[in-house]
This record gives C-alpha cells, structure tokens and sequence, in this order.
C-alpha cells in the first residue's frame, strides 16, 4: 500500500472508533478481516498508527481544537509532508482544502491541562486524583502468561526454543512475563496448555482467594474463566471449582480453555442456590479502568451514568455473596477498576450493611500465601497498579462472614 491508502485506512478507523460505542480492538480486527488484501507490514503500521492515536487521543484533540477525525489525523502528522499523504493518490485522504491549510499555520501551542497531559477525560481525571497513575495506564502493558505445569523454569525454557523469551514474575510464583508482544497462535507449549494468558495481578488475587481442597468454591461472575482455571491449577486438580455468570455465552468460552489446560475441577454452574459455600469470589462487574494499558479507548465509552449502574450491580452482587456463604465462610470482591466508587465505596457500604462481617487482614494474608514483599499500603484492601506492581490495575477485598 502506498503511505496515502495506509492513512486512509487509518482515518477509517478512527472515524468509527470514536465515534465510543464499540471496543477498537473489535473495530480493527473486523476492519482487517474483510479486507484480507492489505499486507502484513501494512496491517502492522495501520494498527500500530491507530493504537498511537488512541493513547495520544486527548492531545491531539487539544491541538487540533477540535474531535474531528480528520483534524486530529492531521494534528499528529503536522510535522510530516502532508503533501505525501493528502491527496497523494487515488486510495488515499482528500487533499487538504484552503480552509486546512490556513488552520495548519495556527496551531493550537497552549500548554496542555492535567487531564490532556494524563489523556483521561476530564470527570475521570478529577476522581482518579493521580496523574502519574493515569499516565502508567497509558503504557503498553507488559505480556504475562500463566504457567499449567509444576516447574517454571522449564516452561521458560520450552518458550525460549520457540523464540519467545520471558523471565519469571516478580510476585506470582506462577507467573513468566515478557515485554516484547508475542503471538500464541502457533505456540506449541500454548497449544499443549503450559501456559495460559493472565495478568499478573489477576494471578495473585487467585492465590489470595485461599483456595484449598475440601472447600466449596464458588466463583461468581466468572467470565472466561481465567480465576476458576487458575484455582483449579493451585489445588492440583483436586476438589471442586464452581464457576457461574450470568452471561451464558461467556461461560461457554471456558470449554476450549478447559479442555487445551486439561482441567476436569471445574463446574459450570447455571444457577446458585446452595448457601454453604466457604469461599464466593465475586469478580464484580467493573469499569475496567485498570485494564486501560490493554484497553485506552474503553476510558472514552465510559459515563458517570454507566458507572452508577455498575455501582448499583456491585452492591447486590455482594449482597448475593453474603446469602449464599455459610458462616466461618469468607467473600472474595476483585475488580479491575482504579475508581474508589467501585472499590472501597463498595466494601464499606457492605459493610454497613452487614454487621457480622469481619476484614480479613490482607498483609497477613499475603504473608502466608507469597513470599514477596507485601505491595499494599492498607490491610483491609490491596490495590495492584502499572505504579505500584507493574501489573493491571486491581482490587481485591476478602471477608468472613462470622455468623
């Protein structure tokens, strides 16, 4: 492709991506799928120009003085020969008018305000309240795998011969990182099921829901499965792992992941009735704020309305814990969020609720379950960040239900 239809195809995609409505990786990848013409070297340039675009969205649009796709296309190639570009050709943009040409000569040079320079929007930035936060949520993230097998170092290994190179996690023993991108699709040792993709911190609240066999588990709002599939590696198969969401079809997409990771503990459960479990993990619907190193355009789809109705579902999803744990049980609560509303918020207000619940000490929790260092500055909660972990961002809160 010439550079003019790579920035054609590029200002395509970021017409629809910001437009907020659906996820850009979707839009990208269904984009490059109906047009299976476009090279592998262009494919790269295309999505790697729209990620930079994404990530830089704020600036841009502070520049340009405007949201217009094209105005911001244009702000980020200001210093380029845009002859070379516009109108260059029969695939790529316009050429640019008098009107552009005229705007390109006064630029917008003011200094950007906090939340243009930390690239959240405004009302985020002023409950998130750290900027040096925001911006390690701007940064790719590192790639991390979880091993399915008892000896890391040989999965390292295994890895190493097939040209992917990791090191061992800093935190979870369970856990290979690599800060290259990589590819599984033909991973042998991903195929064989030595490994399956998990954050690091998604890891460590697995280790910290405290999982032993005997116990009735209850994973709840489990998605994919990622937390089920790892508590049924940390108890060696043995026992049971109940997973449940709501959202069949989600469900449905653990039965591949269970059968390549040769996991035979765990249950997919459509309904919840028993309330003797000792351990309910509530991955709670979230805003996802901590997965925007993975994920930068979800910040734009959020609003504070959507983020009351998640509030709202979190507080019943606790409420839902509480009736189905049995005393002496305790209620694992993770999100994925960096937003206190869904948080600490939501905790104490359970705990208001509810008197005979007690905190489970988080300090001495990890202590007992991990040999590194305790990252967390609270003992009633544990935060991950890019910051503080250089994980995503999490939160995970475990209480008793004392009778």
């Amino acid at each position: 492709m010439q550079t003019g239809a790579r920035y054609q195809a590029v200002l395509d995609l970021i017409t629809e991506i910001f437009k907020d409505k659906f996820p850009a990786d979707n839009i990208i990848n269904d984009y490059l799928r109906e047009r299976k013409y476009i090279g592998s070297g262009d494919r790269r340039f295309i999505t790697d120009t729209v990620w930079r675009l994404i990530r830089s969205r704020r600036k841009f649009e502070f520049d340009a003085g405007s949201r217009e796709p094209r105005k911001i296309l244009l702000a980020s190639l200001k210093d380029e020969d845009l002859d070379l570009i516009f109108g260059a050709g029969a695939y790529s943009p316009a050429p640019l008018s008098k009107e552009e040409k005229i705007w390109l000569k006064n630029f917008n040079e003011e200094v950007y305000p906090p939340d243009v320079e930390a690239e959240c929007p405004a009302w985020l930035f002023d409950k998130v309240k750290d900027p040096a936060l925001l911006k390690s949520l701007n940064q790719p993230a590192n790639a991390d795998l979880r091993i399915n097998v008892a000896d890391r170092q040989e999965v390292i290994r295994r890895l190493r011969g097939e040209g992917l190179f990791f090191a061992p996690t800093p935190y979870s023993p369970i856990g290979i990182r690599s800060s290259e991108r990589v590819n599984l699709n033909n991973c042998v040792a991903y195929k064989e099921g030595l490994v399956d993709v998990q954050d690091e911190a998604s890891q460590l609240v697995a280790i910290l829901c405290d999982a032993k066999p005997g116990l009735k588990i209850m994973d709840y709002c489990a998605g994919a499965g990622g937390k089920s599939l790892t508590i049924s590696y940390l108890l060696g198969g043995q026992g049971t792992v109940r997973a449940h969401d709501i959202d069949q079809r989600r469900l449905e997409q653990i039965k591949p992941r269970l059968e390549r990771l040769n996991v035979k503990n765990v249950e997919l459960c459509r309904e919840v009735r028993d309330r003797d479990y000792d351990r309910f993990i509530v991955d709670a619907p979230c805003s996802g704020s901590g997965t925007w190193r993975r994920s930068p355009d979800a910040k734009y789809r959020l609003t504070p309305q959507k983020l009351k109705e998640i509030n709202k579902i979190q507080s019943e999803l606790l409420d839902t814990a509480y009736e189905h744990t049995k005393p002496g049980g305790r209620i694992v609560y993770i999100t994925c969020s960096i937003l206190r509303d869904e948080d600490e918020d939501i905790i104490n207000g359970f705990t208001r609720r509810n008197r005979n619940v007690r905190h489970i000490d988080m300090r001495n929790l990890w202590q007992r379950l991990l040999d590194a260092p305790y990252p967390g500055s609270c003992d009633k909660f544990l935060r991950f960040s890019p910051l503080t972990t250089d994980t995503d961002g999490f939160f995970i809160s475990v209480l008793e239900k004392i009778c």
